[in-house]
């Protein structure tokens, strides 16, 4: 049983199946149309949501390790390291050994991967912004709570270690 954020947490929040499934059903559309956008644009280079997840979060924190990505990712290092090689070669994406440890391998975006990266998300922002103003603050906080609840611990650690300052 979830307390539907009353203060004193009196009030439960029951949920019917059908319910759920409306949830479930919702999460799945929405999921779509937040990644037709990139998706367009990523046929055109060739790639796929993988390679739109990794220059995502090299650009959200360049010097990224190869190892940090992997997990924030949850892809096998084979997975990884083919979308890396197209990114390296393709000049979007520059690999770094480590200053304190040279096996360390550091991820950070060239001018023309920023670029890409910019168009790639510039879509997803315009969506996201136009939902959360129709939504409103309450709206927008309760759904970050509602994603956060359902990352469990090991993604939400990696998902606050993302977050800004």
């Amino acid at each position: 049983m979830a307390d539907s954020g009353s203060p004193g947490g009196e009030t439960l929040l029951f949920l019917t199946d059908e319910q759920l499934r409306k949830g479930i059903e919702a999460m799945f559309f929405a999921y779509r149309a937040f990644t037709a956008d990139p998706d367009r644009l990523l046929e055109e280079y060739g790639y796929g949501r993988a390679h739109h997840r990794a220059l995502h979060f090299i650009n959200r924190q360049p010097g990224l390790t190869v190892t940090t990505l992997l997990a924030v990712l949850g892809v096998t290092k084979q997975s990884l390291n083919r979308v890396l090689r197209t990114l390296i070669e393709d000049g979007l994406v520059e690999s770094r050994v480590g200053v304190r440890d040279k096996r360390e391998r550091r991820l950070h975006l060239t001018a023309e991967g920023e670029t890409l990266e910019r168009a790639l998300s510039e879509a997803q922002r315009g969506r996201m912004r136009s939902a959360y103003r129709a939504a409103g603050p309450q709206a927008v906080a309760g759904f970050r709570q509602v994603l956060e609840a359902m990352m469990g611990p090991d993604l939400h650690k990696l998902y606050q270690m993302m977050k800004d300052d």
